[in-house]
């Protein structure tokens, strides 16, 4: 879907949306609209329970006088109360509710007074964008035989306001980090006879087309590096692990230390010789929403030239049961040096996570450093699908990183990390085992984490319950959701541009 902004007209064909504020029509364009169809709007207004409240709608169909086919009052809510996030909600929901109307244009009507919402009409037109990009999202790709009817049929949304032209710049910027969130989206969409370590990297090698400088390291160089937690549980599968490096050199200093993002890349987790139970295991095609977010977030960055120097690694693997699998009870030793006790097969994603984090403080001494992981079934009993869970062992990252959460709609929840939990992976043969019971799972999962990061600034990001929708939502369609990219986009502008 393209979205475009023009002067503030009404339209000659499709859909119209005007927003009303508690009873109060928004756009100045209403007179006129008022007076073309008779008094048909403002009777609308009086005659029915649309008291113009946040997400209320009202469809006229083929409104007298206007050369339109149907006319959508949406409400605003509270004037005071619409915020950047409830625009993109609004969005969202204008979008969702006429995708499917059999219309291939969307026209939204806004006011553009500098008093508007959101920073004026152009922020307010921007950030409705912004939601109606996002919620527009659909993997359809292995469909061949879907209705008509059943596909979207809007082709274009018009934002229509006196100053489009500084709605269009605002919306720029917000367009690049759209580009990232979708590509993430349709990795994790993807099955994983299609994503595997091989493609996955592939598919992050193609970013050096955005001026991303991206190594692949393969199983001979892992092992030459000492990455046995990570080889060891990719060493069931016949796909081969990797490790991909994506570097992008944005600020006046290209000497100077990055921030680092690392993500887990399972592309299909079976839980190895643990194996998983049959039921619900092909989600486990969406284990490795962690790297897909920092390739989607590298993308941003680079398409939006942020004045930064940031650095992605990802560990990719299969887990598999064979002949040849990692078994409960098997020893490792990390690049570090340290060993592990594999109690659990399927606790695989700390055993990426141990090199793939020790391999990018050794080698980048980054100035901070951010982990994704759908790590732990057990932060999805903590949270829900609300809020991912937010470990650090620096406050000042923490709270960056839950305002840029709160920023963009991205919640986070930090929990501790205390000694306590960390004596639960205490190990009877090695230096640490890789589970530590039932109790605080996620939380000892991140004490293993955490053994694997020396003096660096580090936090840890568990999305296990928020990476994949089970229902639509404003601006995330069922699916694949993108959590992240958003999130950590604006760390980097908050903490880290020049």
């Amino acid at each position: 879907m393209k979205i475009s902004f023009a002067k503030a007209d009404l339209p000659g064909e499709g859909a119209l949306v005007v927003g009303v504020f508690e009873g109060r029509v928004l756009t100045s364009c209403a007179e006129r609209i008022d007076q073309l169809t008779d008094g048909q709007l403002q009777r609308a207004l009086a005659s029915g329970r649309f008291t113009g409240k946040r997400d209320q709608t009202l469809l006229l169909p083929a409104p007298s006088g206007l050369a339109v086919q149907r006319l959508l009052l949406v409400g605003f809510g509270k004037q005071e109360k619409l915020d950047s996030l409830a625009a993109e909600a609004l969005g969202g929901t204008i979008l969702a509710q006429l995708q499917n109307a059999g219309d291939q244009q969307i026209t939204v009507l806004l006011d553009d007074h500098e008093d508007a919402p959101c920073g004026g009409g152009a922020g307010l037109a921007a950030s409705m964008a912004l939601g109606a990009s996002l919620r527009a999202y659909r993997f359809d790709k292995y469909r061949t035989k879907e209705k008509d009817e059943d596909k979207p049929s809007v082709r274009k949304m018009v934002f229509a306001l006196d100053r489009h032209a500084k709605a269009k710049s605002r919306f720029s910027l917000l367009e690049k980090v759209v580009a990232g969130v979708t590509l993430t989206r349709d990795l994790a969409s993807e099955p994983a006879n299609v994503i595997y370590p091989e493609s996955l990297a592939a598919y992050a090698k193609a970013l050096d087309e955005d001026g991303i400088q991206v190594e692949v390291l393969g199983e001979k160089q892992m092992r030459k590096l000492g990455m046995g937690a990570l080889l060891g549980v990719g060493q069931g599968s016949e796909r081969e692990s990797r490790l991909v490096v994506m570097r992008w050199s944005g600020a006046k200093d290209a000497a100077a230390a990055p921030v680092a993002f690392v993500g887990k890349g399972v592309t299909f987790d079976s839980g190895g010789i643990s194996i998983k139970p049959a039921a619900g295991m092909e989600d486990m095609k969406w284990d490795m929403g962690g790297a897909a977010v920092v390739i989607g977030l590298m993308k941003a960055l680079a398409q939006r030239k942020a004045k930064v120097n940031a650095v992605g690694v990802i560990g990719l693997v299969e887990n598999m049961p064979s002949g040849t699998a990692q078994r409960p009870g098997d020893v490792v030793t990390s690049m570090s040096g340290q060993t592990i006790e594999v109690i659990n097969t399927d606790a695989e994603g700390r055993l990426v996570l141990a090199d793939a984090l020790w391999y990018t403080q050794e080698r980048f001494k980054p100035k901070a450093m951010v982990d994704l992981a759908t790590l732990t079934g057990a932060i999805i009993i903590s949270l829900g699908d609300h809020y991912a869970g937010l470990f650090a062992n620096d406050d000042l990252l923490a709270e960056q990183l839950t305002k840029a959460g709160k920023a963009v709609g991205e919640q986070l929840w930090r929990l501790p990390l205390d000694d306590p939990y960390d004596k639960q992976i205490k190990s009877d043969i090695a230096d640490m085992k890789n589970v530590g019971g039932r109790e605080g799972g996620s939380i000892t999962a991140a004490m293993f984490l955490k053994r694997f990061v020396k003096d660096s600034k580090w936090a840890h990001l568990d999305i296990a319950g928020v990476t994949w929708a089970k229902k639509d939502g404003p601006v995330t369609p069922k699916g694949a959701t993108g959590f992240g990219v958003r999130l950590l986009d604006r760390l980097v502008a908050d903490a880290y541009e020049d």
